[in-house]
């Protein structure tokens, strides 16, 4: 029968290995794209943004869409788009969403011996004797980029970040913003002539 020193490191090794397996999901956000296969990126030179955009309020502007407008500028001009106030190619929109979730993770207490049904597995081997499960609730934000041509009207390129938002992303909001920008724009291929 093995000791209770042996059974509380294997607990202890269980809960890290979950522990590692879940800081992994949690590196960065998922990224998605969707792009109009029918769109010419190769025409498109110009660049503004919507006004007024989905996330300001119909009174002002949000310092999140200040954020969010210089980083999509970074981005665009560095693959040669230009900026302009009037008749663009393409108008920029954004669109952020969070909501609160709740994840549970069960993992198993440990390995008895002499257990399982009526004891037939006897002292062979040990059987889980049950699961520990843990409940916590976080923050899930979900960032829209939106590519439209102004000329059809019609979105040709939408970049999606999804991930969760913690303290230390509302408390520096810019570089958050800066980063997940990046990363969305990871998925946009195109360059203007």
């Amino acid at each position: 029968m093995p000791s209770a020193r042996y059974l509380t490191a294997l607990r202890l090794g269980l809960a890290a290995v979950a522990a590692v397996v879940l800081a992994g999901c949690a590196s960065g956000p998922k990224l998605f794209v969707n792009e109009d296969p029918g769109a010419e990126f190769g025409s498109y030179r110009t660049f503004s943004f919507s006004t007024p955009l989905g996330t300001d309020s119909p009174q002002y502007s949000s310092m999140l869409s200040t954020f969010l407008k210089d980083a999509t500028r970074r981005e665009l001009e560095s693959r040669g788009y230009r900026y302009v106030e009037s008749d663009p190619d393409l108008l920029v929109n954004f669109y952020v969403k969070t909501k609160e979730k709740i994840t549970s993770t069960s993992v198993p207490t440990g390995p008895a011996y002499g257990a399982g049904y009526y004891g037939y597995r006897g002292m062979n081997y040990g059987v889980w004797t049950g699961y520990e499960t843990q409940v916590s609730q976080y923050t899930e934000g979900t960032l829209n980029i939106d590519l439209v041509d102004t000329r059809l009207k019609r979105l040709v390129w939408e970049g999606v970040a999804v991930g969760r938002v913690r303290d230390n992303i509302r408390e520096n909001l810019k570089p958050a913003v800066d980063d997940v920008v990046a990363q969305v724009f990871t998925k946009y291929p195109h360059r203007a002539p």
